[in-house]
C-alpha cells in the first residue's frame, strides 16, 4: 500500500516536471512550431553587391560570430543589393520569402551617408511593407567618420514597420524579436 502510494507522486511529479520541461524549452513566445526560422539556425548572411556602373558583382559573407567583411563602395554610386541567408549550406532566404508578412530587415549604416531604396517584388513584400531582400544603395559618402559600417538586422514578427530613414538607419519597427544580426565594415 505505501508504495503504491509512493509510485503515484513518482509519477505526479514526473509528470509536472515533464510539463516544466516543455515550457522552459520552447522558444520565444512558446509557439516554437510558429517559428519558421529559429535564430539557431542562421549560419551566414550573404550581401551580393552589383555596382550598377561597371555591373560587377561581389558577394560578402558574414559568418555568425565571426569578424565583419568589409564591403567596397565608391562615392557616388550606386549598387544593386540582394541578401540571402543560409543554415549551413543550404539557402534559406525562401522561408524569409514564404513569411513575407512576419519579416523585416533594418539597415543602419552610422558613419556613412548611404541612400537605401528596397526594391523586393511581391514575393518579399508583405503586410508590413517590403522585406528589404532586394534594396538598390545610393552612395553619396562611404566614410563619415572613422570604422564606417553596416549593422544589418532582421526582424521576425514586428508589430509594425516602416520603411523610411529614421536617423542613420533604414527602416523602424515597434516589437517582434531579432531573427539575425550581422556587421559589415565599409570602405572605399
Amino acid at each position: 500500500m505505501k508504495n503504491r502510494i509512493n509510485l503515484r507522486k513518482l509519477a505526479s511529479l514526473l509528470a509536472v516536471l515533464f510539463l516544466i520541461f516543455n515550457v522552459v524549452s520552447c522558444q520565444r513566445d512558446g509557439d516554437s512550431a510558429e517559428d519558421d526560422l529559429p535564430q539557431e539556425e542562421l549560419t551566414k548572411i550573404t550581401l551580393n553587391v552589383k555596382n550598377l556602373t561597371t555591373l560587377e558583382s561581389i558577394p560578402y559573407n558574414y559568418i555568425i560570430g565571426s569578424a565583419a567583411p568589409v564591403i567596397k563602395l565608391e562615392d557616388g554610386k550606386s549598387y544593386e543589393v540582394t541578401t540571402t541567408f543560409w543554415n549551413g549550406s543550404e539557402e534559406v532566404t525562401k522561408e524569409i520569402r514564404d513569411a513575407k508578412d512576419e519579416h523585416f530587415l533594418i539597415f543602419d549604416f552610422p558613419r556613412s551617408t548611404i541612400n537605401l531604396t528596397r526594391e523586393d517584388g511581391p514575393e518579399s513584400t508583405g503586410k508590413l511593407g517590403k522585406v528589404g531582400l532586394k534594396t538598390k544603395w545610393d552612395v553619396v559618402k562611404t566614410v563619415n567618420s572613422s570604422s564606417p559600417l553596416l549593422q544589418l538586422t532582421l526582424i521576425h514578427e514586428p508589430a509594425s514597420a516602416n520603411e523610411a530613414q529614421n536617423g542613420t538607419a533604414w527602416g523602424s519597427v515597434s516589437g517582434g524579436e531579432t531573427d539575425a544580426e550581422a556587421t559589415f565594415g565599409l570602405s572605399n
